[in-house]
């Protein structure tokens, strides 16, 4: 298969329209060929193209910050000598001066198919940036990893945030080019954009699902982004980024597994099991025992739990990650009701809101799990009903 930058640089008839102008691209560490060249290096040969800046999201163009929520500067480039802004840094929308450096941008960016991804919400600030000064936006289309299926609450009205884009659920089952498209109509922006398919990607083939096993390598697209398993994980346990449990960052399987000292993980998965095992299925839940070198609880032992969806058990249609980490919660909840579960902390340039709740676009995921009275039923109703408007809203805007 072909992504869409291996189709830019093999077809000079799709670049044909870039010729004469100035051009910058928006990148990161898993910005790369088939051949694994970054696509700024690939870009920069051409001799039909100008490259005039470059822009990196966060964690940089080239991966340069290891732990969450640390800003990048601005720099120039030493071997292309060009400009590189950084889009998560002094600004997160570009200004004007970094508009006026391109005619035409590249956006070459690897999601991992969550809605609190920030690559997200930096694609929707382009395309506004875009629309106001009258530039051209070009999306070169990477896979969705996690494929097509969907799960979460949809993001309520009023909660939009640097990790909360618009009024989708946690895992939204798009590719960046098709998000593009949703932004664009339901925004109603006025910009003049194209995505450059990808060829040969099959959301549904095996062993994949979503991403090309056994054809290209996987690259981080952040530092704590190193494998699928991983990413098929993400729209649950990134909610761990707004509890006190360690979510593994420190560790060489962040975002797989959680858990924090003291902890009784054994306990805490017969609970899991007792209330909702249907809300397991598609995985295997492991005891597990980390220490982190770095982030929360770092060195210190913690007791926990590690999810694996790399075996022959993974079921890629009935794992639903967002339902498992609820889950893990309310067993907390359950066992120990005074656990300081909900971390109180400025997130992701929020200062007022618990991180739990701008994570999840509502309070109604961590409410559900502190009422002793709610149950499984009354967390799915609304799930479901958001699930099945998406699957609806989304379909005109499919590619693929």
């Amino acid at each position: 298969m072909k992504f869409g930058i291996d189709r830019l640089l093999e077809d000079s008839r799709l670049r044909a329209p870039l010729t004469g102008k100035r051009i910058a691209l928006l990148a990161h560490p898993a910005s790369v060929t088939q051949d694994l060249t970054h696509s700024l290096d690939a870009l920069a040969p051409l001799p039909d193209l100008k490259l005039s800046a470059a822009f990196g999201p966060q964690h940089g163009l080239r991966g340069d910050k290891q732990d969450n929520m640390i800003e990048s500067p601005d720099f120039i480039d030493p071997i292309h000598r060009i400009p590189v802004f950084s889009l998560y840094g002094e600004v997160r929308r570009p200004t004007e001066a970094m508009m006026d450096s391109f005619d035409v941008l590249l956006v070459d960016l690897q999601d991992l198919g969550c809605r609190i991804y920030t690559f997200i919400t930096t694609l929707l600030y382009v395309l506004e940036a875009a629309a106001q000064h009258q530039k051209s936006v070009w999306i070169l289309d990477r896979p969705n990893p996690v494929g097509r299926p969907i799960e979460g609450l949809t993001l309520r009205l009023g909660w939009e945030s640097f990790v909360g884009a618009g009024p989708m659920p946690m895992r939204h089952g798009l590719t960046m080019g098709e998000m593009t498209r949703w932004f664009i109509a339901k925004l109603n922006l006025n910009v003049d954009c194209q995505v450059i398919t990808m060829e040969g990607w099959d959301p549904d083939a095996a062993p994949g699902y979503g991403w090309p096993l056994g054809e290209r390598a996987w690259i981080n697209p952040s530092p704590n982004a190193p494998n699928l398993s991983m990413a098929r994980c993400y729209a649950g346990t990134v909610m761990l980024e707004g509890t006190t449990l360690s979510e593994g960052r420190g560790t060489t399987r962040p975002l797989e597994l959680f858990g924090a000292p003291g902890l009784d993980a054994r306990k805490l998965i017969a609970t899991m099991q007792a209330i909702a095992p249907a809300w397991l299925v598609g995985c295997r839940l492991r005891e597990c025992w980390f220490e982190p070198t770095f982030h929360k609880h770092a060195g210190h032992l913690c007791a926990g739990v590690q999810i694996h969806v790399e075996d022959p058990s993974y079921d890629h249609h009935a794992f639903r990650p967002w339902r498992l980490q609820a889950l893990a919660f309310k067993a907390l909840r359950r066992l120990r009701p005074d656990y300081p579960l909900w971390r109180d902390f400025p997130y992701e340039y929020e200062q007022s809101r618990l991180a739990i709740d701008v994570i999840n676009g509502s309070p109604l995921l961590r409410e559900w799990v502190d009422d002793a009275q709610a149950d499984t039923d009354d967390l799915d109703k609304l799930a479901n009903l958001d699930e099945k408007a998406w699957l609806d809203d989304r379909l005109p805007f499919l590619l693929y």
